[in-house]
């Protein structure tokens, strides 16, 4: 790789950039409202209510120090179907919101700089009792599901569109986060994408010790064909586009560590 590309790459992952924007002249500063903080949805769509906060059932107990411990990307999953309560727990964790301030901010369960949240939670569903596979949206501020398009072969259409890895096929739901940039942007102007692959990072570790209490196991994926995954969420590509995966599915009794 050409030194230059290494050096244009290397400072994506510094604070630099924040010495050559004029905070001033932010969205946030010049009085524009904040973006809000979901997506809208149709009304007349298709939503799944969701075990709230404490709610779930067979949702055991886990000690943290035990699930940092055990923590590490698990690709080989059982056959059995993840319930509805495991998943609701799994969106809490994740993206769940704790207090909502005003439309455009809200405190989650992750950090978020300038509590941005710049992220969407999309789910390709295989095997979750009570849902159809297909393709959902995760309504945070609802605690909702809302259901994109159903699909039977929605497996093999994200190992496709990752380059073959064949996990998320026998997994038992797969996670796509998208970014809408703006959200950040509104702030924190150009500094904002290295703030929105942080919270990418948080928002996933949170999966991988979330599915420790549930017997389940995760594996992050930042491979992906951006355009294939993209299209398979019908997200335009430039207002909001995918960032990062993760499969989930039950594991074997003896894969503990």
């Amino acid at each position: 790789m050409e030194r230059k590309l290494i050096e244009q790459f290397r400072y994506f992952l510094k604070d630099s950039i924040r010495k050559k924007i004029d905070f001033a002249e932010t969205d946030q500063n010049r009085g524009v409202a904040a973006p809000p903080i979901e997506k809208p949805y149709p009304p007349d769509g298709v939503r799944i209510d969701l075990a709230k906060f404490g709610k779930w059932r067979d949702i055991p107990g886990v000690d943290l120090a035990k699930a940092i411990r055990n923590r590490k990307s698990r690709r080989v999953y059982t056959r059995e179907e993840m319930t509805l309560d495991e998943l609701s727990f799994l969106l809490w964790a994740t993206q769940g919101i704790r207090t909502k301030m005003d439309e455009g901010h809200a405190y989650r369960t992750v950090p978020s700089a300038g509590c941005r949240h710049a992220l969407e939670t999309y789910l390709c569903v295989v095997r979750v009792k009570g849902l159809l596979a297909g393709t959902y949206r995760y309504l945070p501020i609802e605690h909702q599901l809302l259901l994109e398009r159903a699909d039977e072969s929605i497996g093999s259409k994200v190992v496709e569109a990752i380059f073959g890895q064949p996990y998320p096929a026998q997994s038992a739901v797969t996670f796509v986060w998208t970014a809408v940039p703006y959200r950040m942007e509104w702030r924190y102007s150009l500094a904002a994408a290295k703030v929105i692959a942080l919270d990418a990072g948080h928002v996933c570790q949170n999966l991988y010790l979330a599915c420790e209490a549930i017997g389940a196991g995760t594996c992050a994926v930042a491979a992906y064909d951006q355009g294939a995954m993209d299209r398979l969420l019908k997200v335009d590509g430039k207002e909001e586009f995918t960032v990062y995966l993760a499969s989930v599915g039950k594991r074997r009794t003896s894969d503990t560590a």
